[in-house]
């Protein structure tokens, strides 16, 4: 027998229409938080050795996916293969809407094209090692920066060195899903970041981090519908041709 609260349909109709007014409000003030993000001053993008308009393939806008995979990882982050299975799907649709979604590593293309025919994905995705990519936009750290504790990521400094007790278990757990040490693993960073292309020139228009990429999981969407929710307590999830095979 359940312990969770039961009750009529008559009862649940009408806390599920007290449900639907919180959601109403909810659902508003995202197309207002979205309203800003738009409305965001734009920033020019110096162009480098390699251009960044040759990403937008013909489009007026790109919405790049930093995913975590550095030159010294066996594979890609598994965090990051969950998001990447959920836009897969998504990457023709925007295509069609002057959208262009790419994802970048720092791992260099032959790692790259090697991981994403093992999960069977076709957005396109572009290395940018050897280039300082991922250090402009905040989703690397030097090791001179994880060596000071000081570097910025979610648009604020933070300290990603863990507690000298905890650095050996860290250091496991990196070498599991990865194959590198917690530094090594950490230095790299999950986020995404919007461009635009206007009159040849790019510019930078938004970037997001950490937390504020729950709503690019699509996994997590669908959980948060499901009876119990989330309903986790650790790192659950496994790169999807991983399931089963412990």
């Amino acid at each position: 027998m359940t312990d969770h609260t039961t009750g009529t349909r008559e009862e649940w109709h009408t806390a599920r229409l007290e449900l639907l007014e919180v959601e109403k409000a909810l659902t508003r003030q995202s197309d207002e938080v979205a309203r800003k993000r738009q409305e965001l001053p734009w920033v020019r993008v110096d162009e480098g050795p390699a251009s960044l308009a040759d990403l937008f393939g013909g489009r007026s806008q790109l919405l790049i996916y930093h995913f975590m995979f550095g030159p010294d990882y066996t594979a890609g982050c598994p965090s990051c293969s969950a998001i990447a299975d959920g836009f897969n799907g998504s990457v023709v649709h925007l295509a069609n809407h002057d959208v262009t979604l790419c994802a970048v590593s720092r791992a260099p293309l032959t790692q790259l094209q090697a991981y994403k025919q093992r999960m069977g994905w076709n957005f396109p995705w572009a290395s940018s090692f050897g280039s300082d990519f991922n250090y402009d936009f905040h989703v690397g750290r030097t090791r001179e920066q994880w060596e000071s504790g000081a570097a910025e990521y979610n648009v604020r400094v933070s300290d990603p060195r863990p507690r000298a007790a905890q650095q050996s278990s860290w250091d496991a757990w990196a070498e599991a899903i990865v194959g590198t040490d917690w530094e090594t693993y950490t230095r790299e960073g999950p986020g995404m970041s919007a461009f635009a292309l206007d009159d040849d020139v790019v510019y930078h228009t938004y970037s997001a981090y950490a937390r504020g990429l729950d709503g690019l999981w699509g996994m997590y969407q669908w959980l948060d519908r499901a009876p119990r929710g989330r309903n986790e307590t650790d790192m659950w999830w496994r790169r999807h041709d991983e399931y089963g095979s412990e």
